[in-house]
């Protein structure tokens, strides 16, 4: 079976995902380059009356909701992706879920779409959260190059993807929330990713962490190493963002993990900070997030 058969379910699977992660209640992180903002087609009903807890309460107060906006695909191969997601309002469950767990100050819309490149990413100018049906191409063909067969491809594709749209929704909930990142945003948004994957998603979270680890390896290695504009960026280098995402999971629990160390995957002169780095970040996001969430 070809890939691009399999990507809708591979799709619908993620943002099931996604939704029962949320549904726990805590949020996360990621950018692409900003983007182009989107024409959209057509709006979902807002969630105001209906995607409310009606028993808890946050301590912010809730003026917006997380509103699904669907475009026209212009690619044809990606036609079907985009025919599966409406009918089976996969944005709209997302978006419900999120609704329950999360008050806003505003509305943030959540779009998938064809963008012309590889690209994920949170848009501040009209809040909106945008995931690019290339990126999932693009994290397919990566694995596929590295030697997976297509079902190993798929299965890693879905899990990078997973990663990637937490770490969107973490820059959204930075913005709007007016979070205190003292840092780099970027580090901070895939910390938190790392974070909520560990915490709410367990084995599969960490699943996700390590797969999109591995597309940052291969990555790495694909190029000719850091130029001017790489080292320029405001993301980590790929082999960067590689042994941070370790370091979270290893340190989320050394002991289940010792073979990042022992292997050699994770130096030791690291690996010894992991702990603290871990508790650290994870106190954290808790407190940034507490005054926002809903029962």
């Amino acid at each position: 079976m070809t890939s691009k058969s399999r990507n809708p379910l591979n799709l619908l699977m993620v943002l099931f995902i996604l939704c029962v992660v949320i549904a726990c209640s805590c949020p996360n992180v990621n950018d692409g380059d900003g983007g182009d903002k989107n024409d959209s087609s057509s709006d979902s009903k807002k969630g105001s009356d209906n995607g409310k807890s009606d028993n808890g309460k946050s301590e912010k107060e809730d003026k917006g909701d997380f509103v699904v906006k669907h475009t026209d695909v212009t690619n044809p191969k990606f036609e079907s992706i985009d025919k599966q997601i409406r009918e089976d309002k996969v944005l709209e469950k997302a978006a419900d879920k999120l609704n329950r767990s999360l008050s806003l100050p505003h509305d943030i819309p959540l779009l998938t779409k064809d963008c012309g490149r590889i690209n994920a990413y949170y848009d501040p100018r009209d809040k909106s959260i945008t995931f690019c049906y290339e990126l999932m191409e693009h994290f397919f063909n990566l694995y596929k190059s590295a030697g997976d067969s297509t079902d190993d491809a798929n299965s890693r594709m879905n899990k990078a993807i997973n990663f990637v749209f937490l770490h969107e929704l973490g820059h959204a909930l930075i913005d709007s929330y007016k979070l205190p990142i003292t840092g780099n945003e970027e580090d901070a948004a895939d910390r938190c990713s790392s974070y909520i994957c560990i915490e709410e998603l367990g084995q599969e979270g960490v699943d996700s962490i390590l797969a999109a680890a591995d597309a940052f390896a291969i990555e790495s290695k694909m190029s000719k190493g850091p130029d001017a504009r790489s080292m320029a960026d405001e993301h980590l280098l790929k082999e960067q963002r590689f042994f941070n995402s370790l370091c979270m999971v290893y340190g989320s629990d050394p002991n289940k993990y010792e073979n990042f160390v022992t292997k050699g995957y994770l130096p030791k002169e690291r690996a010894v900070r992991c702990p603290s780095e871990y508790e650290r970040t994870s106190k954290s996001w808790e407190n940034l997030l507490q005054p926002w969430l809903k029962d």
